[in-house]
Formats: structure tokens, C-alpha cells, sequence
């Protein structure tokens, strides 16, 4: 007894000292985790800052060097070199427009397959899941795949942007399995209450799976966005060039010459006269990357939350 006596007043001496010194460490446990986290957030960021005051800067007094908090010499004639001339509104319009189209309709029809070969009461449910498999993992090739297009009257066409991507195999197979784990209880009381596979659908799988059709459609947008090689390889109008491949033409003209270029043909000639001299396509190309880049990081806070949800419940069922 006196040993277990001795024994209990040592625990609740130790378990003293631990509510004493628990607050302190937890206060410094957090005090270097935010202090990480913070650092960490800093290294994310600067390389996104630094292009921002390089595009600011002018660009020959860039090339001195000794800018890294602030621009030295600010202008916006680099951003001025690259929005002057009127096919980047046109650019603007057409990547605005393939972006909303190609990620309503890519997240509503690869949802609509997935949904389709998740029931497995469905024929041949396994044979048509290897047989979309296939086309994933081997592909026909650029030729074949542009005489397709030819075919189908897609090359030169706005839709050639929307209509081959409106289905993702990848995204397919992930929604899949999602619509795999939802408990089969949901959907047999609906069935009971004489739901159709449209309603179940509708008002259950979609509300379920938001979070999940937003992350879908946040990778399906910045595919658009960033998509330049259709709008070069399949596209021959000016006023059907995307955003990207816009930008791509330009800063190769400009790396073949800066002052023999034809984006500058519908620029103000007092802009080349007085300012053409600070560019360079150093410069131009930060520009670039910012104009690009800014739309699609705005779209991303309003998606958040819910690409957050997205990847806990990934997480919580993988």
C-alpha cells in the first residue's frame, strides 16, 4: 500500500509538472511551426513577386540587376507591348470562352460516363471499363488524331477547343471510384421512393460530390487556360488564336528581333519611338507570364473551400 500510495503521489506530481509545462511548449511548438509554415509560404510566393516587379521594371535596367523587393525603375510599357494589340482582346475572349464551355461541359459529361460505369448493375460494366482504358494508356498518334479532327470539320473552329476535350478519361476513372463509395443505402431509398437514375443523380450524387466536381472543374479550367498547342497546330484565323498561344507568337517574335516585329504594327508609334529602347524580352516575357497567370489565380479562392473538402474526403476514403 505504502508503494502504491508513494507510487500515485510521484504520477500526480509528474502529471503537475506536465499541466505546468504544457503551455509553455505548446506555445513554442506553434511559435516554430507558423514560423516554418511562414518561411515556407515565402519561398512559395517570392519567385511569383519577383516576376511581378521584373514586369514592372524596365527592362534594361533590369538587366543591371539589384531588384528584388521593389521595382527600381517602374513603367508599364511591358504590359503595353503585350496588350496593345488588339488580337489579345479577341485571344482574351476566345480563352474565356473555350475555359467556361470545356469545364461545364467536360465535368458534366465525364460525370455522366462515371456515373454510368460506377453502376455495376450496368452490361458489361468491366469490359467497357478496359475498353476506355485502352485509348488511355495508347494513343493513335498526332496524324490520325488531326485527320479526326479534319473530318469531324473541327480543324479552324472554335469548337476544336471544347468538343474533343469535353471528355477525360483520367477524371472519368476518379469520379468513378468516388461514385463507387458512396453507401448503396442513398440510392436504394430513393430508388424505393420511386427516384429514376436522373433524380438520383441530380439531387443526390451531384450535392454529395461537389467538392469533388470542384476540384474537376479547378484542374479542368487550368488546362484550358494554359492550352496553347490546339490553337497552333489545329487553328489558322487570327481571330481564333487562344490567350497562350498568342503570347507564345509573341515572345518568339520578339526573340527573333525586337524591333522587327509584327505585334507591335498596330502599337502607338510614339510607344516604339520613346520606350521600345527599356524593352527586352526578358521583360516582356514576365509581363506575359502575369497577364496569363492572374486570371486563373483569381477563380482559385472562390474554389477553395470546396477543393479543400475534395482532398480531406479523398483522403478519408483512400
Amino acid at each position: 500500500m505504502v508503494i502504491m500510495q508513494k507510487g500515485l503521489r510521484t504520477g500526480e506530481k509528474l502529471a503537475v509538472r506536465h499541466r505546468i509545462r504544457t503551455p509553455w511548449q505548446e506555445k513554442l511548438f506553434k511559435a516554430v511551426v507558423y514560423t516554418v509554415i511562414t518561411l515556407f509560404c515565402l519561398l512559395v510566393l517570392y519567385p511569383f513577386w519577383f516576376m511581378l516587379i521584373l514586369s514592372l521594371n524596365e527592362g534594361q535596367d533590369a538587366m543591371k540587376g539589384g531588384i528584388y523587393i521593389w521595382p527600381r525603375a517602374f513603367t508599364w510599357v511591358n504590359y503595353q507591348m503585350v496588350l496593345a494589340n488588339p488580337v489579345v482582346k479577341n485571344a482574351y475572349l476566345i480563352t474565356i470562352g473555350r475555359t467556361v464551355l470545356g469545364t461545364v461541359g467536360g465535368v458534366l459529361v465525364t460525370a455522366l460516363g462515371a456515373y454510368a460505369l460506377a453502376d455495376k448493375s450496368l452490361p458489361g460494366n468491366k469490359f467497357l471499363s478496359y475498353f476506355i482504358l485502352v485509348p488511355f494508356v495508347f494513343s493513335g498518334g498526332l496524324i490520325p488524331y488531326y485527320l479526326t479532327l479534319n473530318d469531324l470539320k473541327l480543324i479552324n473552329s472554335f469548337w476544336v477547343y471544347v468538343i474533343p476535350g469535353l471528355f477525360s478519361i483520367w477524371n472519368m476513372f476518379v469520379m468513378k471510384q468516388f461514385f463507387t463509395e458512396i453507401p448503396e443505402s442513398l440510392t436504394e431509398a430513393a430508388i424505393v421512393d420511386g427516384a429514376g437514375d436522373f433524380t438520383i443523380l441530380i439531387r443526390i450524387i451531384f450535392p454529395i460530390s461537389l467538392p469533388l466536381f470542384a476540384s474537376m472543374a479547378l484542374f479542368t479550367a487550368v488546362g484550358h487556360w494554359n492550352s496553347w498547342f490546339d490553337g497552333a497546330y489545329y487553328v489558322n484565323s487570327e481571330n481564333l488564336i487562344p490567350l497562350q498561344t498568342y503570347l507564345k507568337k509573341l515572345l518568339d517574335s520578339m526573340s527573333i528581333s525586337m524591333q522587327n516585329n509584327n505585334v507591335g504594327d498596330n502599337m502607338n508609334p510614339s510607344i516604339l519611338d520613346k520606350q521600345m529602347a527599356s524593352i527586352t524580352t526578358n521583360s516582356v516575357r514576365m509581363a506575359s507570364i502575369m497577364v496569363t497567370t492572374l486570371p486563373i489565380m483569381m477563380l482559385y479562392p472562390f474554389l477553395q473551400k470546396y477543393f479543400v473538402k475534395g482532398v480531406r474526403i479523398g483522403a478519408v476514403k483512400g
